[in-house]
This record gives structure tokens, sequence and C-alpha cells, in this order.
């Protein structure tokens, strides 16, 4: 009977040391099916663009949707139509949705705050694209674009006659009012051209970076003061506005024209010779920093402040390094 007894003691110590290795490799095997679920556990990025109408934004969010799908993150795309009171709506319809991250590009520096601070309520991290705000955020991706005016403002001197003997007057057609973007390419181009003592330069109204409205500001401007020697634009889409309308006028061989961004588009009116120079400033690649930066920040990992895209100059001695059929803007190299 003791035998029976020790051996039904024993089995029954079997049958508990075999219970609990199967509870803990159910905990185990449960742990790593909450990990496994928690690896696949999607993040969602809201992106409010501010327009869609400017090529450049278009290949941005085109460099954005790429990134995500690739690294198979949700990315929600709201266009605020140059309208911060939209913008600041698209933002908190983003916010309720529940993403996890917000790359925001602002109509306006300093009247997005109440999109940043419902983000800030929500606890949603905020990284802005190519323009600034007044207010801090957790990142900003883009360009130095005083030292892209600066570059264009060099161009435009040596257009010009050269450091210290330049002479000529200059339109400047100018980017959106109040815009950080368009200060900042305005005051590094200045910077530079200020320096000239022969050159004038005339600064056009604010034409939000679409070529439609350059064309209808240099309609007007080249009436006003037909003897221009040379165009600065903000974007290539404008100084393709201004081509147009000193071509139509016959005054393109005569009139130089230097841009930003390194438009497709422009690139090919420099190697046919009917523009003089461009920045680059490749959306693209701002896109998918952007992207990039975004899921590090809904993963909890640092990121730098400044996430900055390198830039340069093309005019007739470079571009045939940049000319690529299948992309829409130079691409840095």
């Amino acid at each position: 009977m003791k035998t029976f007894w020790k051996g039904f003691i024993a089995a029954g110590s079997l049958l508990v040391v075999l219970g609990a290795c199967s509870s803990g490799n159910d905990e185990a095997g449960g742990s790593e099916t909450a990990e496994g679920q928690e690896e696949q556990q999607e993040i969602t990025i809201g992106f409010s663009q501010v327009t869609l109408e400017s090529p450049f934004y278009i290949e941005l969010v085109n460099g954005a949707e790429e990134a995500a799908a690739e690294q198979g993150v949700t990315l929600d795309i709201v266009d605020a139509q140059n309208d911060i009171e939209k913008q600041n709506s698209d933002v908190n319809s983003l916010i309720t949705k529940g993403i996890d991250v917000l790359l925001l590009n602002p109509a306006n520096p300093s009247s997005v705050a109440p999109s940043l601070k419902a983000a800030e309520n929500a606890g949603v991290p905020v990284i802005t694209i190519d323009r600034e705000t007044n207010d801090e955020v957790t990142a900003y991706v883009g360009r130095d674009n005083k030292e892209m005016g600066m570059y264009a403002g060099e161009k435009a001197v040596d257009l010009l006659g050269g450091k210290g003997n330049a002479k000529g007057k200059i339109i400047e057609i100018q980017g959106d009012a109040g815009g950080i973007v368009m200060q900042a390419r305005h005051d590094g181009f200045h910077h530079i051209v200020s320096e000239e003592e022969g050159i004038e330069v005339i600064e056009g109204p604010y034409s939000e970076y679409i070529r439609s409205k350059a064309v209808s500001a240099m309609q007007d401007l080249l009436q006003a003061h037909p003897d221009v020697d040379l165009v600065y634009a903000h974007n290539d889409d404008m100084a393709l506005g201004a081509i147009q309308v000193l071509s139509q006028s016959n005054m393109l061989d005569d009139v130089k024209v230097v841009g930003v961004d390194g438009l497709m588009e422009a690139l090919k009116k420099i190697d046919a010779g009917e523009m003089d120079g461009t920045v680059i400033n490749d959306p693209y690649e701002l896109g998918t920093l952007a992207v990039e930066a975004a899921i590090k920040a809904a993963n909890g990992e640092e990121i730098d402040k400044f996430i900055v895209g390198g830039t340069g100059l093309i005019d007739q001695s470079n571009v045939g390094n940049y000319l690529d059929e299948e992309s829409s803007f130079a691409r840095i190299q």
C-alpha cells in the first residue's frame, strides 16, 4: 500500500510539474503572441499638406507615400488648399481619427497654433515639413531656405557682371505673404545682391508659388519695368510663368531667369538655354525623410530637431548630371 501511495503521489507531482510547464509555455506563448501583435501594430501618420496645386508639394507627397508603402505604415493625407482655417479643421479631424504622428506643412507659421495645441493635448508628436512654425515641435524636416536664396543671389550676380561689377534691374517674384520659406529665400537673395551697388531689385507681388499667378504678376511687372535684366522667382513653377511671359513678349533672349526647386521642366529650359539657373530642393527626399522620422517618433525613438536635406546650384555647367525623364525634380546626388 505504501508503494502504491508513493507511486500515486509521484504521478500527481509529475502532473503538477507538467501542468506548470504547460502553463509557463502558454504564458510564454501568450507573451510571444502579444509581442508579435505589438510588432504588427500599424502606425498611422496624418499628413496635412499646405496645398496640392504646386508640383513641388505633389512630389513631396509622392515621396512620403512611397516611403510609407515601403515601411508598411498608413499615411492619411489632407489638402489645406492654402487655407489656415481649413488646415486647423483638417488636423482636428486627423487627431480624432487616432493618428500616431502628425506631419504638418503649415499654411501660416503662427496661425497654425491651434493645430499644434490640439496635437499636444492628444499626445501626438508633430513633425513640420518644408516650412517651420513659430512654436516648438518634435522635429523639422527641410532645408536652409536662406542658403538657397544666397545660391540664387550668387548666380544672379554672376549673370549681371560678376562680384563687384554686377549691374541691372531684377524683378523678384515672391512666394506667399508671411511665409517663413518666402522670407528666407528673399533674405538670402538680398543678402548677396545688396552688396552690389549697381543692382536694383523690384519686389513683385506674392504669387503663392503658383505659375498662373506668376504669369499675371509678370505681365504687370513687365509693363512697369520693360528694362528688366533678370527675374528671380522663389520657385521654378513661378520662374516658368515668367519665362512664358518673356517669350510671348520676345524678351527671353535679353532677360536672365533664376529659380528655386530643381523642377525637371526648369532643368530642360536650362539645358535649352531658356533659363539660367535653379537651386536644388528635392521634394521627394523631404517626403521620404519625414516619414522615416515619423515612424521613429511613433516608436518613441529620439530624432534630430532639424533634419536637413542637401542643396546646390544647377546651371548650364552641370544640368546634364541631373536630367532624368523619370523624375519630376532633380534628385540630390
